[in-house]
């Protein structure tokens, strides 16, 4: 693996994380339009008490991507941005108006927030999903504006990633809605979450299995056998396998193992499409040709491993509390209304003692340090201490475990 190969690996990551938490951000609302009446009240409900502590998080990965891109690969970032800025802007249009919905919609949304958030979240993986099709379709060609903005992502592999997109976002809203309505005791919205996730899987495997064939008509050659066979074969079914134990896992109301589940079916999705793209970014451009210099690619490592070392803890404690009901005015957790949890035992306490003060020492060591291994060794002990410390007063916050 070269240098060049790192910031294409943390993109693929990027969009797998958006995929799996964006997606069910953008599915939640779709289900509120299945049913009307008190039911779409609490289906509408339901979706943002679970969704809206995280929707805005969720969008980090995005920006994490575009970031990644445009500084390690200004010329593929030009390319797509030139070419495909219909859809973007479409893309940009659904993120402001799923904003409207949660904002001005509130938490009992009328029917026409309603109806605005569920077009929004049809119109941003739609339009997305034509975006990556039109990468994998080879539509994009290097250079300033040189695609068709029209038939770049209006043509049948753009448009079959969009609907797969779309069914995917859907697909993972139910199922983690499910769970979470479970998890509040909730049995009639996690049965009616239950039946919806079953649905949307069968459509979601039916649309896959559809656009690999229009994928097998329509693409290179190169692109498809690297999907169907070696790493790209082994994600393929990886994927379906765990869509399938997915839908086993809903009919038998094991909501927790099934999120898991969904997740991993989607993300095997786009790590297969990401080993099948390799190694050509766009068509006649590889990864290393597109590449910036190693020392900007060295800078922006550095940049990302410091981001990383705050992103991660925070993410961790927010979503421990949210799937710990922290966030949740109507449940109180169980050890909230014992009031008897201590916040941080003793071994806690001496641990997060061990890892301030190594933060402490690395930050010192970098204050003295101009260069050498000294300047690394401090740098790694203050991330390390500093990502650490605030685990632990995650930990010490979330005092129901996760579900």
């Amino acid at each position: 693996m070269e240098l060049a190969d790192i910031p294409a690996i943390l993109i693929l990551v990027g969009i797998v994380a958006y995929a799996i938490l964006a997606g069910a951000d953008f599915g939640a609302p779709i289900w509120a339009v299945t049913a009307r009446g008190e039911e779409s009240n609490r289906l509408s409900e339901s979706g943002h008490r679970s969704m809206a502590p995280v929707w805005e998080a969720n969008h980090v990965w995005l920006i994490f991507v575009l970031v990644i891109c445009w500084t390690a690969y200004p010329e593929v970032f030009g390319s797509i941005f030139s070419t495909l800025w219909i859809p973007l802007i479409l893309a940009c249009l659904g993120i402001i108006m799923r904003a409207v919905g949660y904002v001005a919609g509130g938490v009992s949304m009328s029917r026409a927030f309603t109806i605005l958030a569920a077009v929004a979240s049809l119109l941003v993986p739609f339009a997305l999903g034509t975006v990556i099709g039109a990468i994998v379709d080879g539509r994009v060609p290097p250079g300033n504006a040189q695609g068709d903005i029209i038939t770049a992502w209006l043509a049948p592999v753009p448009i079959a990633i969009g609907l797969i997109l779309v069914a995917s976002s859907a697909y993972l809203a139910a199922v983690y809605l499910a769970a979470d309505a479970d998890r509040r005791g909730e049995d009639d919205l996690a049965s009616a979450f239950r039946t919806r996730g079953l649905v949307a899987g069968v459509i979601a495997g039916l649309l896959a299995a559809i656009g690999l064939i229009v994928l097998e008509k329509n693409v290179s050659a190169e692109f498809f056998d690297g999907l169907t066979s070696g790493l790209g074969l082994v994600a393929v079914i990886v994927s379906g396998v765990a869509g399938m134990l997915t839908l086993i896992m809903l009919w038998t109301r094991r909501f927790r193992e099934a999120r898991f589940m969904a997740a991993a079916a989607v993300a095997a999705v786009v790590a297969g499409w990401g080993i099948a793209q390799q190694p050509e970014m766009l068509p006649g451009l590889t990864i290393e040709q597109a590449a910036a210099s190693d020392e900007v690619i060295i800078g922006l490592l550095v940049a990302v491993v410091i981001g990383l070392a705050i992103l991660i803890p925070s993410l961790y404690l927010l979503y421990s509390l949210v799937l710990g009901g922290r966030f949740d005015p109507l449940s109180v957790p169980a050890a909230d209304a014992a009031g008897v949890e201590e916040p941080l035992g003793p071994a806690s306490r001496r641990a997060l003692g061990f890892v301030l003060g190594a933060a402490g020492i690395g930050g010192l060591m970098l204050f003295v340090s101009d260069s050498g291994v000294t300047l690394y060794l401090g740098l790694a002990l203050f991330l390390a201490g500093t990502a650490g410390g605030v685990v632990l007063l995650a930990r010490s916050l979330v005092r129901t475990p996760p579900v």
